[in-house]
């Protein structure tokens, strides 16, 4: 099992992480220093009792311990994980996200440009894919929050222009996620797509995703082929906005009106 899995050398990585010599570990955890030894050595599997106490020392579940390389996640996601936030009900499934730090172990944003879209969908969890990509830091931005920005493409979302970036911060828990949300939503079909979010995840297990521009009509994906969220922070571009036309603004103001009477409904 441990061969198969991540375990023995999650386990050295967390004691090494804690500071703690094998004696100090075993100590904490009650059992002997060798029995602790061979399973860092992946020689043997603890059984269920020796493996609960680990998971409930290193506040870690099971499941993480066994399938997660911890030695590949970024200082934020493991205080996330620590803090018990490593399953998550909505979608049924582990999201563990690839990430970078900066030298002083500060998580980069990285920079999803147009021309890398399609490989971050193959990408998007391989954290040596991630790596390839350029980084950059804000200081306005939350320590304690996980942004990544992406390059937009086409008119869908007017009057921000195709060519601007968007920096969203990484959704968790997709069932949180409000109607009227702007998000960065990452599917199996569509790639990354920037879009407001309606959430249908609890009714009809799926999200309704709509542009800005009403020339666009929305469409629904099944949560099952969604892959990452995240929310709309900021964008920027370096093009000046045009003048809505006349057309634009009776379009507008004609959304405005259907989407008040569908509330009322």
């Amino acid at each position: 099992m441990a061969n198969q899995f991540f375990f023995n050398n999650n386990l050295k990585f967390l004691r090494t992480r804690l500071k703690q010599s094998q004696q100090q570990l075993s100590d904490n955890l009650g059992i002997k220093r060798t029995q602790l030894a061979s399973y860092e050595l992946g020689n043997t599997t603890p059984p269920i009792e020796p493996l609960m106490k680990m998971a409930e020392f290193f506040k870690f579940t099971i499941d993480t311990l066994l399938t997660v390389d911890l030695s590949k996640l970024g200082e934020l996601h493991l205080r996330q994980l620590e803090a018990g936030e490593d399953v998550y009900i909505s979608g049924g499934r582990l999201r563990v996200l690839a990430t970078t730090v900066n030298s002083e172990n500060k998580e980069n944003i990285e920079l999803v440009p147009i021309k890398a879209r399609a490989g971050y969908t193959a990408g998007y969890n391989d954290p040596q894919y991630i790596q390839k990509l350029p980084v950059f830091q804000l200081p306005f931005l939350s320590d304690d929050r996980k942004y990544r920005a992406f390059q937009i493409e086409g008119d869908s979302m007017l009057p921000i222009k195709s060519g601007s970036y968007v920096i969203g911060e990484f959704v968790q828990d997709w069932d949180g996620v409000k109607d009227g949300d702007a998000c960065i939503v990452l599917t199996e079909n569509d790639g990354a797509v920037f879009k407001i979010i309606y959430n249908q995840i609890r009714k009809k297990q799926n999200l309704l995703l709509k542009s800005l521009n009403p020339l666009f009509a929305p469409y629904e994906v099944k949560i099952g082929e969604v892959k990452e969220i995240w929310k709309f922070k900021y964008y920027f571009t370096n093009e000046m906005p045009d003048e809505l036309s006349t057309n634009e603004l009776v379009l507008y103001k004609l959304t405005g009106i259907d989407e008040k009477l569908g509330r009322m409904k």
